[in-house]
């Protein structure tokens, strides 16, 4: 009997065994993210899209001014020189074809000498190149001051005669023969040959040249003549230039052009501003291209 109950009980023991057999877990394993893939946040600013500017390109303008001191002290502004370049390029172009003289130098000595077209002498005496009457000069003359006071320079009927008479000058005087000699394109030789030939007593006068020619690319002029392929327009626009003055003197008006002031207008009539405003019922000192004033 005691063996029948061992029995029972080993055979129950083992079938309990069986039953609490543990159970075995396992977990994944989890992949951390690469730090490449890690994302940083950044604080969104509260300033408006309004408040942010891009830097805007500063833009030329064609109104600055010059001053301008040769044998009277002008005020331009660039775009008067550049009407002066435009007005007289043809002409200074054909005295290079004609007498050797580069174009770039013509222009430079016209605008420093003449103030652009609006200085004292070139408005009263159409001199253009502050030539002085010297020994020899039978025409007209008119006294300014220089050197010394009311020295004597030549007076021209029209712009055209003055820039013929400054060609005539340098190749007329054999104190300006070693120019010839130069290249004609080498304006900066020429500028300073000018100076040595005692065109001028200004010791800056050279670099004034230069400096003119180089701000206002008159260089350009010299190539365009020297090229194989260059026609002169010269005797058109002397024409041209010779009629309107003409016209101008005879008229009892005036039509406003590109670069004129009621300084340049009054001194070219021989008016005072005051008179040249009340004329013409001017309340300031604008004017406009193509506004036609009176004059007597």
């Amino acid at each position: 009997m005691f063996k029948k109950i061992l029995l029972i009980l080993t055979i129950i023991t083992l079938v309990g065994c069986k039953a609490t057999k543990p159970v075995i877990v396992t977990t994944k394993k989890v992949a951390l993210k690469p730090k490449s893939e890690m994302v940083t946040t950044v604080k969104k600013s509260n300033v408006p899209k309004s408040a942010i500017t891009k830097p805007v390109k500063k833009e030329q303008t064609t109104s600055e001014t010059e001053v301008i001191v040769s044998t009277s002290k002008t005020v331009v502004t660039n775009a008067v020189v550049k009407a002066y370049i435009s007005q007289f390029k043809e002409i200074a172009m054909g005295n290079m074809k004609s007498f050797g003289i580069p174009a770039s130098i013509i222009l430079a000595q016209g605008i420093l000498e003449s103030g652009a077209g609006v200085g004292d002498l070139a408005l009263s005496a159409n001199n253009h190149f502050g030539i002085k009457c010297h020994e020899g000069w039978t025409g007209e003359s008119v006294r300014h001051d220089d050197d010394s006071d009311q020295e004597c320079f030549r007076k021209y009927n029209n712009p055209s005669e003055s820039f013929k008479d400054h060609a005539i000058f340098l190749t007329g005087r054999s104190r300006y023969s070693k120019l010839f000699a130069l290249a004609k394109g080498d304006y900066k030789a020429w500028a300073r040959g000018l100076r040595t030939a005692g065109y001028a007593t200004d010791p800056k006068y050279p670099d004034k040249l230069i400096a003119y020619i180089e701000r206002y690319n008159l260089q350009q002029y010299d190539r365009e003549v020297l090229d194989v392929n260059y026609v002169s327009n010269e005797k058109q626009l002397v024409a041209e230039l010779s009629i309107e003055n003409k016209n101008s003197k005879g008229s009892e008006s005036y039509q406003v052009l590109k670069g004129d002031t009621l300084y340049s207008i009054s001194k070219k009539f021989e008016l005072r501003i005051d008179e040249l405003k009340q004329k013409n019922n001017l309340s300031d000192n604008s004017l406009s291209i193509g506004q036609r004033l009176f004059i007597k």
